[in-house]
């Protein structure tokens, strides 16, 4: 007990009693705002890192990790071309495409569309599109069929169901003897398919690699080809050693490229959220200096009369670090817990939410999904739970050191 008295000291001052329950009060509000601090902070960087993690991987569900490109839109040697990249490391597929921009036409309606032509046998390899058909399925677009399926948005837009008819206009015209007339075609609705991501839903639809090759006319060429690696995040890497194996004259991209505004804007809007909802951690300790500050001023007869038994400054420093070091971990710790534990259960409590207020928070025309996926991160809870507890404890030192300074001459002079 001797030897470790500071801290038996801190503890006790930090308890209530009738005297200085009030002191006691105050401690408590600084740790519920420290909690909450430290709460919001985790899950907002939570919902960012969800929002990052599931906007990756609905838009990889619908683009390759990259694609090769002849330089004048079309890849003449595909097949050559796709032997020297499935001899690359780290890539697992290579699949031939045909893509062009079109109208789609459903009786009164007509809308702008991405068309691209697939081999249902090989997509399986380069996505995992076929685990989002809402109805149909990939394999309905068979040679010669005239299928075609297309996402849900661009399904309501069109007005077009299942096994309905709609009209694809390409952007080549025919020369006929009434003029250049635009090429048209009839396919049939056979799929629908959501990715989640209101973007490719409305924009995109799928037919036979075939038949486009048909309706737009590229022969045995194809548009490029789109790769399936191993490891998506290096995929600038890869495409290019592919392009540099084939002698260059490649057109590459990637899906890091592609989308590289949306992962820009999630790092610095989860920068500047960090600093924004630091400053409610900040105000929190600001509130352990003002109880260690009322504390000091209430107990400096106890301050003077344990200077007298012989304690030295240091002691009287770390009996008061003390109380600040538990406000700061107590409230820390039951921040953290409360952070995962909303952060976890995030996407349940804003539906209930929603079916309760009878309206929804997030657009995925604007938002490019309707719900908010929350990915607690361990390192983000460690530098949270870090930097707050250091601030707690950088707060104790002004109130310690007042305390440490008090005179006992001068404060049992006034007693």
């Amino acid at each position: 007990m001797t030897r470790f008295y500071e801290w038996w000291i801190g503890t006790r001052y930090l308890s209530s009693t009738h005297r200085r329950g009030f002191v006691s009060i105050v401690a408590l509000i600084s740790v519920v705002g420290l909690m909450l601090g430290v709460a919001v902070l985790i899950v907002v960087l939570s919902v960012m890192n969800g929002f990052e993690r599931e906007l990756r991987t609905r838009i990889l569900a619908v683009t390759a990790h990259a694609t090769l490109m002849g330089l004048e839109g079309t890849l003449e040697d595909w097949r050559g071309a796709r032997a020297v990249a499935l001899q690359t490391e780290g890539v697992r597929a290579a699949v031939p495409y045909v893509e062009a921009q079109s109208m789609l036409a459903h009786g009164g309606t007509i809308t702008g569309a991405q068309v691209r032509g697939i081999d249902p046998l090989e997509e399986g390899k380069a996505d995992s599109l076929e685990a989002r058909m809402v109805s149909g399925s990939l394999g309905a677009l068979l040679p010669g069929s005239w299928n075609i399926v297309r996402g849900d948005g661009l399904a309501t837009e069109l007005g077009a169901k299942s096994g309905d008819t709609l009209v694809l206009i390409a952007p080549e015209g025919s020369a006929t003897p009434t003029g250049v007339m635009p090429r048209m075609r009839r396919f049939t609705v056979s799929g629908i398919f959501s990715s989640g991501m209101y973007e490719f839903d409305r924009g995109l639809a799928l037919v036979n690699l075939q038949d486009a090759a048909r309706l737009y006319r590229t022969g045995e060429r194809v548009t490029g080809l789109r790769l399936e690696l191993d490891d998506a995040f290096a995929a600038p890497r890869i495409v290019r050693e592919v392009a540099l194996g084939l002698g260059g004259g490649f057109y590459v991209s990637d899906w890091t490229r592609n989308h590289a505004n949306f992962f820009r804007s999630i790092e610095i809007t989860k920068s500047l959220m960090f600093v924004i909802l630091l400053m409610i951690v900040a105000v929190a300790a600001f509130n352990i200096v003002a109880t260690l500050v009322m504390i000091v001023k209430e107990k400096q007869t106890d301050i003077a009369i344990l200077r007298t038994l012989g304690a030295g400054p240091r002691n009287v420093l770390a009996a008061f670090t003390v109380q600040g070091v538990l406000i700061g971990l107590a409230g820390t710790t039951l921040g953290a817990g409360l952070g995962m534990l909303i952060a976890r259960n995030l996407e349940s409590l804003v539906r209930s939410l929603e079916r309760a207020l009878g309206t929804q928070f997030l657009d995925a025309r604007v938002y490019y999904m309707s719900d908010l996926p929350a990915y607690v991160e361990w390192q983000d809870v460690a530098q949270v739970c870090g930097v707050a507890f250091a601030l707690c404890a950088l707060a104790t030192l002004y109130p310690a050191w007042r305390a440490a300074r008090t005179a006992p001459a001068e404060a049992l002079r006034h007693e």
